[in-house]
């Protein structure tokens, strides 16, 4: 019937429609191969009267399909234990706004109807994906149900070509979804097959993963394409955390999909009022002349601007400088709004604080894991109503570590004061603290030598930067393995500044009334009459090398009876020349021996009794990096200042018998947060 409909169409007007059709784009809604796949899994437990759980289902779908319509994604949890239900829905990248609505809509309805009695559920459709279960699985890859098929029944007329080119394409695309710019997690691109076939790929993952996790899967499921559609021209993967597609025709959006990932374009640079072609290429000796002329001019001009704005420049830095610690509390106020977050973001991101989402507890409080709306993996320190640390200090970890920037800091994402909570927003780092590695018999063997003179050199850097490179001259007064955080690469990230001291100008000594720290890191000087400097962190840093060499805490017991500590331990073995029965058995002999007894010589230079005798930071470099410079014999290091001997216990707080001067340290290797006031 429609074949003699266009049949009785003029010659010209048939002809120009045909052109028509065969030059328009595919569009999603002509997608030739639009498939959906559902997976509901109910429960043995679900009886169809849970109201609390389908309502609280209901309003999970409700929330992810309105959320999700605006960003492109969203994960949201609601009700609580055992009728929690967890979420996440996301629309393919190249969508519009309204194509996200129009998709998410149709299969939440779906969702509804198919599958009225799930615990949980996975909707794949082209262009969007659902899912919710009772049980958590934010951020992290499942591999429990996946889909894979091929779209065309064509193969590749040259297989080996095809097969080069196409993988190209995917690790081009892989590592474009996991590390590019795009905070949508999303990648297409295309790549020549031969001089007319051209191959088409598109890849996703959900943007709760980690880069890392997003990596992984991609990896994975682009590995099953062999499998299922080896030769054939088009394939899709739909997994529970990543999709991957390519085809012999566009299929995606490109122009939406070059907008996400492009930098913007470059206006074109209009040349002087007046040229013209002659004076600009050189069509003649004057044109020439005037165009030398023009160039001198110009460039003396911008010398000289140059260099009066360099010397404006150098006054304002100078005038900083000299008024840091002066400066208004305007500016500090307007860093830490800059910063707050919204209680109920974080409570969707921790699912309420739950308790399978902490990662730790101390004297402090808690902290927690949890996904941000975009999908930013964070970690939630809440701090304890009775852990003595209020505004005044939460503000001074705040305000520090938002002007530290440096690889071997830990950044602060945000911080929310509301409803009597106080809690700080960090970048999450996946391998935890360096002591959770470190004194595990089971997981030390993680940490081979080369990671563990990376971490050393790591921290120094770190603490380089505080002591001398950075703005602020900041002094840690905690350093300490818990407070070494190791990211997925085992880089060290020194956390936790809310005992950070401030200091100023050409300031490098001060005495505080009130000490603060962990019993076993402190140098005697500041333990004993709170003197501080950042030669105090040279101290912790030289116990912690030690700690790093011999994976010994400096608390433990050395089977002497006088409770020898791990700074006499080790005097006593270098002194006596065998310092190798000092070196973490769980190395084996895989090490370098030089490196290994550079680090304990350092380390004992560091926690000499006499602060002015411990090396500074910028020399600990110099001493690490270098074979060739000579180290100095070190003397008999500090004693170990020991809770039982030199305080008293009194709810919490202890007490020094000969000075009376309040101290407060640590319980358990954690920091109790307690500042003095500036």
């Amino acid at each position: 019937m429609a074949f003699t409909v266009f049949s009785n169409l003029p010659k010209p007007l048939l002809l120009l429609f045909l052109f028509i059709i065969l030059d328009t784009p595919i569009t999603k809604s002509q997608d030739p191969d639009s498939r959906r796949y559902i997976n509901c899994r109910k429960d043995a437990n679900y009886t169809t009267n849970s109201t609390s759980f389908k309502d609280n289902r209901d309003l999970l779908l409700s929330s992810l399909s309105s959320a999700a319509s605006i960003s492109g994604f969203s994960n949201n949890t609601k009700g609580q234990f055992p009728d929690q239900v967890y979420g996440v829905a996301q629309c393919r990248g190249d969508l519009s706004l309204d194509e996200c609505r129009a998709c998410l809509s149709t299969i939440v309805k779906e969702s509804l109807q198919v599958c009225s009695s799930g615990m949980s559920l996975e909707i794949w459709h082209d262009y969007c994906f659902l899912r919710y279960s009772v049980k958590y699985f934010f951020g992290t890859v499942d591999t429990s149900a996946y889909y894979y098929y091929s779209t065309s029944t064509s193969n590749a007329t040259q297989l080996q070509l095809f097969n080069e080119k196409l993988g190209n394409l995917i690790d081009i695309l892989i590592n474009k979804a996991a590390y590019g710019d795009s905070s949508r997690m999303f990648a297409t691109g295309m790549v020549n097959y031969t001089n007319s076939d051209k191959i088409y790929g598109l890849m996703q993952c959900t943007r709760d993963l980690p880069n890392e996790e997003c990596y992984q899967c991609l990896k994975v499921y682009s590995n099953q394409i062999s499998t299922c559609c080896n030769a054939r021209i088009g394939a899709r993967v739909y997994a529970m955390n990543c999709i991957i597609r390519y085809d012999s025709y566009l299929f995606y959006n490109s122009t939406a999909a070059n907008e996400l990932s492009s930098p913007p374009p470059v206006a074109p640079v209009s040349p002087p009022s007046g040229a013209t072609p002659s004076n600009t290429t050189g069509g003649g000796t004057g044109g020439a002349t005037k165009v030398i002329a023009i160039v001198v001019i110009s460039v003396v001009a911008a010398l000289a601007l140059i260099v009066a704005l360099l010397v404006i420049y150098l006054r304002r830095r100078k005038a900083v400088r000299r008024n840091t610690i002066n400066e208004s509390n305007t500016e500090d106020i307007g860093s830490v709004e800059s910063l707050l977050l919204d209680l109920s973001t974080l409570r969707v991101a921790t699912a309420n604080f739950a308790e399978f989402n902490k990662l730790g507890e101390g004297g402090f409080g808690a902290v927690y894991k949890g996904f941000l709306p975009d999908g930013r993996e964070i970690a939630v320190k809440r701090l304890s109503r009775h852990s003595g640390q209020g505004l005044a200090e939460l503000k001074n970890e705040l305000i520090l570590v938002a002007k530290l920037q440096h690889k071997n800091l830990v950044r602060l994402l945000g911080v929310c004061v509301e409803e009597q909570e106080k809690l700080l927003v960090y970048e999450f780092v996946p391998n935890r603290s360096l002591d959770t590695i470190l004194f595990d018999d089971e997981r030390r063997s993680q940490l081979d030598w080369r990671k563990r003179y990376e971490i050393i050199n790591g921290v120094v850097r770190g603490l380089l930067y505080l002591h001398e490179d950075s703005q602020l001259k900041i002094i840690h007064r905690d350093l300490k393995a818990s407070n070494v955080l190791l990211d997925a690469d085992m880089i060290p990230k020194i956390a936790d500044f809310g005992l950070a001291r401030l200091f100023g100008g050409d300031q490098t000594q001060g005495i505080t009334n009130r000490v603060v720290g962990t019993f076993g890191y402190m140098a005697p000087e500041y333990a004993m009459c709170g003197h501080i400097s950042t030669k105090s962190d040279v101290f912790s840093f030289g116990v912690l090398v030690l700690e790093i060499v011999t994976g010994r805490r400096n608390n433990g017991y050395f089977g002497s009876e006088q409770g020898e500590n791990l700074l006499s331990y080790t005097w006593e073995h270098w002194r006596a020349g065998t310092t190798t029965e000092l070196i973490d058995p769980s190395l084996g002999n895989y090490y370098s021996r030089s490196e290994m007894l550079r680090c304990i010589h350092i380390g004992l230079l560091c926690v000499q009794e006499d602060p002015v005798e411990r090396p500074k930071m910028s020399m600990v470099v110099v001493m690490l990096s270098s074979e060739t410079v000579s180290l100095k014999a070190p003397s008999r290091p500090a004693f170990c200042i020991r809770q039982s001997s030199i305080v008293s216990e009194t709810h919490g707080v202890r007490r020094n018998q000969s000075s009376r001067k309040s101290t407060v340290v640590s319980r358990n290797e954690v920091s109790i947060t307690d500042l003095d006031p500036r």
